[in-house]
Protein backbone atom coordinates (compact mmCIF):
# COMPACT_ATOMS: atom_id res chain seq x y z
CA UNK A 1 0.00 0.00 0.00
CA UNK A 2 1.28 3.47 -0.86
CA UNK A 3 2.59 5.62 2.00
CA UNK A 4 1.38 9.22 2.57
CA UNK A 5 4.65 10.45 1.04
CA UNK A 6 4.08 8.36 -2.10
CA UNK A 7 0.47 9.53 -2.32
CA UNK A 8 1.76 13.11 -2.04
CA UNK A 9 4.10 12.52 -4.99
CA UNK A 10 1.25 11.18 -7.12
CA UNK A 11 -0.97 14.12 -6.15
CA UNK A 12 1.75 16.58 -7.19
CA UNK A 13 2.30 14.74 -10.46
CA UNK A 14 -1.43 14.72 -11.28
CA UNK A 15 -1.57 18.48 -10.54
CA UNK A 16 1.47 19.09 -12.76
CA UNK A 17 -0.05 17.07 -15.61
CA UNK A 18 -3.21 19.15 -15.45
CA UNK A 19 -1.43 22.50 -15.05
CA UNK A 20 0.97 21.93 -17.94
CA UNK A 21 -1.43 20.22 -20.32
CA UNK A 22 -0.15 16.66 -20.22
CA UNK A 23 -3.18 14.70 -18.97
CA UNK A 24 -6.49 15.76 -17.43
CA UNK A 25 -9.92 14.37 -16.65
CA UNK A 26 -12.15 13.75 -19.65
CA UNK A 27 -15.31 15.92 -19.77
CA UNK A 28 -14.12 17.82 -16.70
CA UNK A 29 -16.56 20.73 -17.13
CA UNK A 30 -19.32 18.12 -16.68
CA UNK A 31 -17.64 16.70 -13.55
CA UNK A 32 -15.67 14.16 -15.58
CA UNK A 33 -16.17 10.45 -16.14
CA UNK A 34 -14.25 7.94 -14.07
CA UNK A 35 -11.57 5.93 -15.86
CA UNK A 36 -11.26 8.20 -18.92
CA UNK A 37 -8.46 10.71 -19.50
CA UNK A 38 -7.64 13.31 -22.16
CA UNK A 39 -4.10 14.05 -23.30
CA UNK A 40 -3.34 17.73 -23.81
CA UNK A 41 -0.80 19.32 -26.18
CA UNK A 42 2.31 18.14 -24.35
CA UNK A 43 0.84 14.79 -23.35
CA UNK A 44 -0.25 13.79 -26.84
CA UNK A 45 3.11 14.82 -28.29
CA UNK A 46 4.93 12.72 -25.73
CA UNK A 47 2.61 9.76 -26.27
CA UNK A 48 3.12 9.88 -30.04
CA UNK A 49 6.88 10.03 -29.53
CA UNK A 50 6.87 6.89 -27.34
CA UNK A 51 4.54 5.07 -29.75
CA UNK A 52 6.73 6.00 -32.73
CA UNK A 53 9.83 4.85 -30.86
CA UNK A 54 8.17 1.50 -30.12
CA UNK A 55 7.00 1.12 -33.73
CA UNK A 56 10.45 1.85 -35.12
CA UNK A 57 12.10 -0.56 -32.68
CA UNK A 58 9.58 -3.36 -33.16
CA UNK A 59 8.61 -3.01 -36.85
CA UNK A 60 10.64 -0.60 -38.97
CA UNK A 61 14.04 -1.83 -37.80
CA UNK A 62 13.15 -5.49 -38.41
CA UNK A 63 12.53 -7.55 -41.52
CA UNK A 64 10.50 -10.24 -39.73
CA UNK A 65 7.77 -8.03 -38.16
CA UNK A 66 5.00 -6.28 -40.12
CA UNK A 67 2.21 -3.95 -39.08
CA UNK A 68 -1.58 -4.01 -38.84
CA UNK A 69 -4.29 -1.50 -37.97
CA UNK A 70 -7.54 -3.32 -37.26
CA UNK A 71 -10.98 -2.03 -36.34
CA UNK A 72 -12.05 -1.46 -32.76
CA UNK A 73 -15.29 -3.42 -33.33
CA UNK A 74 -15.00 -6.98 -34.65
CA UNK A 75 -17.53 -9.69 -35.38
CA UNK A 76 -18.80 -10.74 -31.90
CA UNK A 77 -17.77 -14.34 -32.61
CA UNK A 78 -14.14 -13.21 -32.34
CA UNK A 79 -14.70 -12.61 -28.62
CA UNK A 80 -16.65 -15.85 -28.23
CA UNK A 81 -13.71 -17.78 -29.70
CA UNK A 82 -11.16 -15.93 -27.57
CA UNK A 83 -13.09 -16.70 -24.36
CA UNK A 84 -13.75 -13.06 -23.48
CA UNK A 85 -17.53 -13.37 -23.50
CA UNK A 86 -17.48 -16.33 -21.11
CA UNK A 87 -14.40 -15.84 -18.96
CA UNK A 88 -13.23 -12.21 -19.10
CA UNK A 89 -14.59 -11.10 -15.75
CA UNK A 90 -13.71 -9.95 -12.24
CA UNK A 91 -15.50 -10.64 -8.96
CA UNK A 92 -17.02 -7.49 -7.48
CA UNK A 93 -18.68 -6.66 -4.16
CA UNK A 94 -20.75 -3.68 -3.02
CA UNK A 95 -20.64 -2.07 0.41
CA UNK A 96 -24.17 -1.75 1.77
CA UNK A 97 -23.18 1.15 4.03
CA UNK A 98 -21.10 3.53 1.88
CA UNK A 99 -22.37 2.15 -1.45
CA UNK A 100 -18.83 1.85 -2.87
CA UNK A 101 -18.07 -0.94 -5.33
CA UNK A 102 -14.81 -2.91 -5.20
CA UNK A 103 -12.95 -5.60 -7.09
CA UNK A 104 -12.59 -8.43 -4.61
CA UNK A 105 -9.02 -9.27 -5.67
CA UNK A 106 -7.94 -5.68 -4.87
CA UNK A 107 -9.25 -5.76 -1.28
CA UNK A 108 -6.74 -6.41 1.50
CA UNK A 109 -9.49 -8.09 3.50
CA UNK A 110 -12.31 -9.46 1.30
CA UNK A 111 -14.68 -9.26 4.28
CA UNK A 112 -14.11 -5.54 4.97
CA UNK A 113 -14.90 -2.47 2.86
CA UNK A 114 -11.59 -0.61 2.24
CA UNK A 115 -13.46 2.71 2.02
CA UNK A 116 -15.40 2.74 5.31
CA UNK A 117 -14.46 -0.44 7.20
CA UNK A 118 -17.95 -1.88 7.09
CA UNK A 119 -18.49 -5.64 7.15
CA UNK A 120 -21.82 -5.33 5.34
CA UNK A 121 -20.87 -6.48 1.88
CA UNK A 122 -22.82 -8.17 -0.88
CA UNK A 123 -21.86 -11.63 -2.05
CA UNK A 124 -19.15 -11.57 -4.77
CA UNK A 125 -20.56 -11.70 -8.28
CA UNK A 126 -18.86 -11.93 -11.65
CA UNK A 127 -18.74 -8.81 -13.80
CA UNK A 128 -17.74 -9.09 -17.49
CA UNK A 129 -15.27 -6.40 -18.50
CA UNK A 130 -16.25 -6.23 -22.17
CA UNK A 131 -17.85 -2.93 -23.25
CA UNK A 132 -21.03 -3.63 -25.16
CA UNK A 133 -22.53 -1.62 -28.01
CA UNK A 134 -24.88 -2.18 -30.95
CA UNK A 135 -24.30 -2.10 -34.69
CA UNK A 136 -27.15 -0.86 -36.86
CA UNK A 137 -30.48 0.81 -36.06
CA UNK A 138 -31.92 -1.95 -33.85
CA UNK A 139 -30.75 -2.26 -30.25
CA UNK A 140 -31.25 -5.96 -29.58
CA UNK A 141 -28.99 -8.94 -28.89
CA UNK A 142 -28.87 -9.89 -32.56
CA UNK A 143 -27.11 -6.60 -33.27
CA UNK A 144 -24.90 -6.57 -30.16
CA UNK A 145 -21.17 -5.99 -30.58
CA UNK A 146 -18.22 -5.24 -28.30
CA UNK A 147 -15.39 -2.73 -28.18
CA UNK A 148 -12.19 -4.73 -28.34
CA UNK A 149 -10.73 -5.64 -24.97
CA UNK A 150 -7.27 -6.21 -26.44
CA UNK A 151 -5.59 -5.54 -29.76
CA UNK A 152 -4.14 -9.03 -30.20
CA UNK A 153 -7.27 -10.95 -31.24
CA UNK A 154 -7.65 -9.17 -34.61
CA UNK A 155 -4.02 -10.07 -35.29
CA UNK A 156 -4.84 -13.77 -34.96
CA UNK A 157 -7.96 -13.36 -37.10
CA UNK A 158 -6.03 -11.53 -39.86
CA UNK A 159 -2.94 -13.79 -39.67
CA UNK A 160 -3.40 -15.57 -43.00
CA UNK A 161 -4.26 -12.45 -45.00
CA UNK A 162 -1.31 -10.53 -43.56
CA UNK A 163 1.07 -13.45 -44.13
CA UNK A 164 0.10 -13.81 -47.77
CA UNK A 165 0.05 -10.08 -48.52
CA UNK A 166 3.45 -9.47 -46.91
CA UNK A 167 4.95 -12.72 -48.32
CA UNK A 168 6.29 -13.65 -44.90
CA UNK A 169 7.50 -17.07 -43.89
CA UNK A 170 7.53 -18.32 -40.33
CA UNK A 171 8.93 -17.17 -38.01
CA UNK A 172 7.54 -13.64 -38.27
CA UNK A 173 5.53 -11.17 -36.20
CA UNK A 174 2.54 -8.88 -36.63
CA UNK A 175 2.44 -5.69 -34.58
CA UNK A 176 -0.40 -3.32 -33.81
CA UNK A 177 -1.02 -0.25 -31.67
CA UNK A 178 -4.45 1.13 -30.83
CA UNK A 179 -7.28 1.70 -28.40
CA UNK A 180 -8.64 -1.05 -26.16
CA UNK A 181 -11.54 -0.85 -23.70
CA UNK A 182 -12.27 -2.57 -20.41
CA UNK A 183 -15.21 -1.75 -18.19
CA UNK A 184 -13.09 -1.74 -15.04
CA UNK A 185 -14.98 -2.00 -11.77
CA UNK A 186 -12.55 0.28 -9.95
CA UNK A 187 -10.30 2.49 -12.13
CA UNK A 188 -7.47 3.87 -10.01
CA UNK A 189 -3.94 5.26 -9.75
CA UNK A 190 -4.47 8.03 -12.32
CA UNK A 191 -3.97 6.53 -15.81
CA UNK A 192 -2.57 3.21 -14.56
CA UNK A 193 -5.95 1.47 -14.61
CA UNK A 194 -8.35 3.10 -17.05
CA UNK A 195 -11.38 2.06 -19.04
CA UNK A 196 -9.96 3.33 -22.33
CA UNK A 197 -6.27 2.94 -23.10
CA UNK A 198 -3.72 2.32 -25.85
CA UNK A 199 -2.03 -1.03 -26.26
CA UNK A 200 1.13 -1.79 -28.24
CA UNK A 201 1.28 -5.49 -29.04
CA UNK A 202 3.27 -7.87 -31.22
CA UNK A 203 2.34 -11.48 -31.89
CA UNK A 204 5.27 -13.57 -33.11
CA UNK A 205 4.33 -16.74 -35.01
CA UNK A 206 6.83 -19.60 -34.97
CA UNK A 207 7.32 -23.34 -34.85
CA UNK A 208 6.69 -24.86 -31.43
CA UNK A 209 10.16 -26.42 -31.22
CA UNK A 210 11.71 -22.94 -31.52
CA UNK A 211 9.17 -21.10 -29.38
CA UNK A 212 11.11 -20.96 -26.09
CA UNK A 213 14.16 -19.58 -27.88
CA UNK A 214 11.98 -16.83 -29.31
CA UNK A 215 10.35 -16.25 -25.91
CA UNK A 216 13.78 -15.66 -24.36
CA UNK A 217 14.79 -13.47 -27.31
CA UNK A 218 11.78 -11.18 -26.90
CA UNK A 219 12.22 -11.13 -23.13
CA UNK A 220 15.69 -9.66 -23.66
CA UNK A 221 14.57 -7.30 -26.44
CA UNK A 222 11.76 -5.79 -24.41
CA UNK A 223 14.02 -5.28 -21.38
CA UNK A 224 16.50 -3.49 -23.66
CA UNK A 225 13.74 -1.21 -24.97
CA UNK A 226 13.09 0.13 -21.48
CA UNK A 227 16.68 0.36 -20.26
CA UNK A 228 18.39 1.55 -23.47
CA UNK A 229 15.81 3.55 -25.39
CA UNK A 230 13.61 4.88 -22.57
CA UNK A 231 16.54 5.09 -20.11
CA UNK A 232 14.78 3.53 -17.11
CA UNK A 233 17.27 2.71 -14.34
CA UNK A 234 17.43 -1.05 -13.87
CA UNK A 235 16.73 -0.73 -10.14
CA UNK A 236 13.30 0.75 -11.00
CA UNK A 237 12.37 -2.24 -13.16
CA UNK A 238 11.96 -5.91 -12.40
CA UNK A 239 10.83 -9.07 -14.16
CA UNK A 240 8.14 -11.10 -12.48
CA UNK A 241 7.91 -14.63 -13.87
CA UNK A 242 4.43 -16.13 -13.54
CA UNK A 243 4.13 -19.12 -11.23
CA UNK A 244 0.63 -20.00 -12.40
CA UNK A 245 0.23 -20.43 -16.14
CA UNK A 246 -2.74 -20.93 -18.41
CA UNK A 247 -3.10 -24.52 -19.54
CA UNK A 248 -1.91 -23.65 -23.06
CA UNK A 249 1.16 -21.59 -22.02
CA UNK A 250 4.75 -22.62 -21.41
CA UNK A 251 5.93 -19.33 -19.87
CA UNK A 252 4.81 -15.80 -19.01
CA UNK A 253 6.35 -12.76 -17.36
CA UNK A 254 5.57 -9.17 -16.46
CA UNK A 255 8.00 -6.27 -16.68
CA UNK A 256 7.13 -4.10 -13.69
CA UNK A 257 8.02 -0.53 -12.74
CA UNK A 258 8.36 0.89 -9.22
CA UNK A 259 5.50 3.42 -9.21
CA UNK A 260 4.99 5.66 -6.15
CA UNK A 261 2.00 3.43 -5.28
CA UNK A 262 3.99 0.19 -5.63
CA UNK A 263 5.24 -2.19 -8.30
CA UNK A 264 2.96 -2.28 -11.34
CA UNK A 265 3.00 -4.09 -14.68
CA UNK A 266 3.87 -2.09 -17.80
CA UNK A 267 4.43 -5.03 -20.16
CA UNK A 268 3.78 -8.74 -20.47
CA UNK A 269 5.68 -11.31 -22.52
CA UNK A 270 3.63 -14.47 -22.98
CA UNK A 271 4.07 -17.85 -24.59
CA UNK A 272 0.50 -18.43 -25.82
CA UNK A 273 1.10 -21.78 -27.52
CA UNK A 274 -1.33 -22.64 -30.33
CA UNK A 275 -4.45 -21.90 -28.29
CA UNK A 276 -5.54 -18.69 -30.03
CA UNK A 277 -4.97 -20.06 -33.52
CA UNK A 278 -6.78 -23.30 -32.73
CA UNK A 279 -9.78 -21.49 -31.22
CA UNK A 280 -10.22 -19.20 -34.21
CA UNK A 281 -9.79 -22.16 -36.56
CA UNK A 282 -12.52 -24.00 -34.66
CA UNK A 283 -15.01 -21.12 -34.41
CA UNK A 284 -14.51 -19.66 -37.89
CA UNK A 285 -14.21 -22.93 -39.77
CA UNK A 286 -11.17 -21.52 -41.60
CA UNK A 287 -7.86 -23.39 -41.60
CA UNK A 288 -5.23 -21.10 -40.02
CA UNK A 289 -2.44 -23.67 -40.17
CA UNK A 290 0.85 -22.93 -41.91
CA UNK A 291 2.47 -25.11 -44.56
CA UNK A 292 6.24 -25.20 -44.15
CA UNK A 293 7.59 -25.97 -47.61
CA UNK A 294 11.14 -26.58 -46.44
CA UNK A 295 10.06 -29.13 -43.82
CA UNK A 296 7.13 -30.34 -45.96
CA UNK A 297 4.77 -30.22 -43.00
CA UNK A 298 1.66 -28.32 -41.92
CA UNK A 299 1.12 -27.07 -38.37
CA UNK A 300 -0.62 -24.41 -36.34
CA UNK A 301 1.79 -21.60 -35.46
CA UNK A 302 2.83 -21.18 -31.85
CA UNK A 303 2.56 -17.58 -30.65
CA UNK A 304 4.92 -15.54 -28.45
CA UNK A 305 3.37 -12.22 -27.47
CA UNK A 306 4.77 -8.91 -26.27
CA UNK A 307 2.07 -6.59 -24.94
CA UNK A 308 2.50 -3.21 -23.26
CA UNK A 309 0.24 -0.36 -22.23
CA UNK A 310 1.26 2.97 -23.75
CA UNK A 311 -0.54 4.95 -21.04
CA UNK A 312 1.26 3.01 -18.32
CA UNK A 313 4.62 3.64 -19.97
CA UNK A 314 3.83 7.37 -20.13
CA UNK A 315 2.86 7.33 -16.46
CA UNK A 316 6.06 5.46 -15.56
CA UNK A 317 8.16 8.02 -17.47
CA UNK A 318 6.40 10.88 -15.68
CA UNK A 319 6.84 9.23 -12.27
CA UNK A 320 10.47 8.40 -12.96
CA UNK A 321 11.15 11.93 -14.22
CA UNK A 322 9.43 13.97 -11.49
CA UNK A 323 12.02 15.96 -9.51
CA UNK A 324 11.96 18.52 -6.73
CA UNK A 325 15.17 20.33 -5.77
CA UNK A 326 16.33 23.74 -4.60
CA UNK A 327 17.37 26.39 -7.10
CA UNK A 328 18.29 30.06 -6.92
CA UNK A 329 15.36 32.45 -7.11
CA UNK A 330 14.70 36.17 -7.31
CA UNK A 331 11.56 35.91 -5.20
CA UNK A 332 11.35 38.47 -2.43
CA UNK A 333 12.89 37.33 0.91
CA UNK A 334 14.15 34.08 -0.70
CA UNK A 335 17.53 32.98 -1.96
CA UNK A 336 16.31 29.55 -3.07
CA UNK A 337 13.00 28.00 -4.01
CA UNK A 338 11.72 24.52 -4.87
CA UNK A 339 12.39 23.72 -8.53
CA UNK A 340 10.05 21.17 -10.13
CA UNK A 341 11.27 19.42 -13.25
CA UNK A 342 10.51 16.40 -15.40
CA UNK A 343 13.65 14.50 -16.28
CA UNK A 344 12.32 12.95 -19.49
CA UNK A 345 14.54 11.17 -22.03
CA UNK A 346 15.26 13.65 -24.86
CA UNK A 347 13.96 11.20 -27.48
CA UNK A 348 10.41 11.34 -26.04
CA UNK A 349 10.27 14.78 -24.39
CA UNK A 350 7.33 16.76 -25.85
CA UNK A 351 9.65 19.74 -26.36
CA UNK A 352 13.26 18.83 -27.05
CA UNK A 353 14.62 22.36 -27.51
CA UNK A 354 13.27 25.69 -26.30
CA UNK A 355 14.53 28.86 -27.96
CA UNK A 356 14.49 31.82 -25.56
CA UNK A 357 15.45 35.36 -26.59
CA UNK A 358 16.78 37.19 -23.55
CA UNK A 359 14.67 40.24 -24.41
CA UNK A 360 12.07 41.09 -27.05
CA UNK A 361 14.59 43.12 -29.10
CA UNK A 362 16.40 39.89 -29.93
CA UNK A 363 13.24 38.30 -31.35
CA UNK A 364 14.23 38.47 -35.02
CA UNK A 365 17.51 36.65 -34.43
CA UNK A 366 15.88 34.12 -32.07
CA UNK A 367 13.03 33.39 -34.49
CA UNK A 368 15.51 32.63 -37.28
CA UNK A 369 17.34 30.17 -35.01
CA UNK A 370 14.02 28.63 -33.94
CA UNK A 371 12.88 28.20 -37.56
CA UNK A 372 16.11 26.38 -38.36
CA UNK A 373 16.13 24.11 -35.28
CA UNK A 374 12.48 23.09 -35.55
CA UNK A 375 13.26 21.30 -38.82
CA UNK A 376 15.28 18.77 -36.84
CA UNK A 377 13.78 18.80 -33.33
CA UNK A 378 10.50 19.36 -31.48
CA UNK A 379 10.94 23.01 -30.56
CA UNK A 380 9.12 25.75 -28.70
CA UNK A 381 9.68 29.49 -28.89
CA UNK A 382 9.13 31.20 -25.53
CA UNK A 383 9.23 34.95 -25.00
CA UNK A 384 6.78 35.50 -22.13
CA UNK A 385 8.15 36.44 -18.71
CA UNK A 386 11.62 36.70 -17.22
CA UNK A 387 14.29 34.27 -18.38
CA UNK A 388 14.17 32.58 -14.97
CA UNK A 389 10.43 31.96 -15.21
CA UNK A 390 10.84 30.60 -18.72
CA UNK A 391 13.53 28.19 -17.56
CA UNK A 392 11.19 26.96 -14.80
CA UNK A 393 8.33 26.54 -17.25
CA UNK A 394 10.48 24.47 -19.59
CA UNK A 395 11.78 22.40 -16.66
CA UNK A 396 8.20 21.49 -15.72
CA UNK A 397 7.36 20.22 -19.20
CA UNK A 398 10.58 18.22 -19.38
CA UNK A 399 12.49 20.22 -22.02
CA UNK A 400 16.07 18.88 -21.92
CA UNK A 401 17.77 21.87 -23.59
CA UNK A 402 17.11 25.60 -23.62
CA UNK A 403 18.86 27.77 -26.21
CA UNK A 404 19.21 31.35 -24.99
CA UNK A 405 19.80 34.12 -27.49
CA UNK A 406 21.46 37.17 -25.86
CA UNK A 407 23.13 40.39 -27.01
CA UNK A 408 26.47 38.61 -27.37
CA UNK A 409 24.87 36.39 -30.02
CA UNK A 410 24.81 39.35 -32.39
CA UNK A 411 28.56 39.70 -32.00
CA UNK A 412 29.95 36.15 -31.61
CA UNK A 413 27.25 34.18 -33.51
CA UNK A 414 26.87 31.80 -30.55
CA UNK A 415 24.13 30.90 -28.09
CA UNK A 416 24.00 29.60 -24.53
CA UNK A 417 22.67 26.03 -24.20
CA UNK A 418 21.29 25.13 -20.77
CA UNK A 419 21.06 21.48 -19.73
CA UNK A 420 17.89 20.71 -17.74
CA UNK A 421 19.36 18.00 -15.50
CA UNK A 422 22.96 19.14 -15.04
CA UNK A 423 21.91 22.83 -14.80
CA UNK A 424 25.05 23.69 -16.76
CA UNK A 425 25.32 26.34 -19.44
CA UNK A 426 27.58 26.04 -22.46
CA UNK A 427 28.38 28.50 -25.23
CA UNK A 428 27.88 26.93 -28.67
CA UNK A 429 28.42 28.57 -32.06
CA UNK A 430 25.43 28.74 -34.39
CA UNK A 431 27.14 26.63 -37.05
CA UNK A 432 27.61 23.84 -34.48
CA UNK A 433 24.31 24.04 -32.61
CA UNK A 434 22.42 21.43 -34.67
CA UNK A 435 25.14 18.78 -34.44
CA UNK A 436 25.64 19.57 -30.72
CA UNK A 437 21.94 18.99 -29.97
CA UNK A 438 21.61 16.01 -32.30
CA UNK A 439 24.35 14.20 -30.44
CA UNK A 440 22.39 14.57 -27.21
CA UNK A 441 18.84 14.06 -28.47
CA UNK A 442 18.64 11.73 -31.47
Amino acid sequence: MATPRENDTMAKLVALCKRRGFIFQSSEIYEGINGFWDYGPYGVTMRRAVENLWWKYMVEDRENVVGLDSTIICNPRVWKASGHLDQFSDAMVDCLDCKKRHRQDQMEDPTTCPACGSKKLTEPREFNLMMKTFVGPVFDEEHAAYLRAETCQPIFVDFEQVRVASRQKLPFGIAQTGKAFRNEINPRFFTFRSREFVQMEMEFFCKDAESMDWYNYWRAERWKFYTDLLQFPEDQLRIHDHDKLAHYAKAALDIEFAFPFGWGEIEGVHHRGTWDMSRHTEYSGKDLSYFDQEANERYLPTVVETSCGLDRIILALLCRGYREDLADTQKEDKDQDVRVSLSLPPAVAPVQVAVLPLVKKLGDKAEAIYADLRRAFRCEYDLAGSIGKRYRRQDEIGTPFCVTVDFDTLEDQAVTVRDRDAMTQERISLDQIKSYLAGRIL
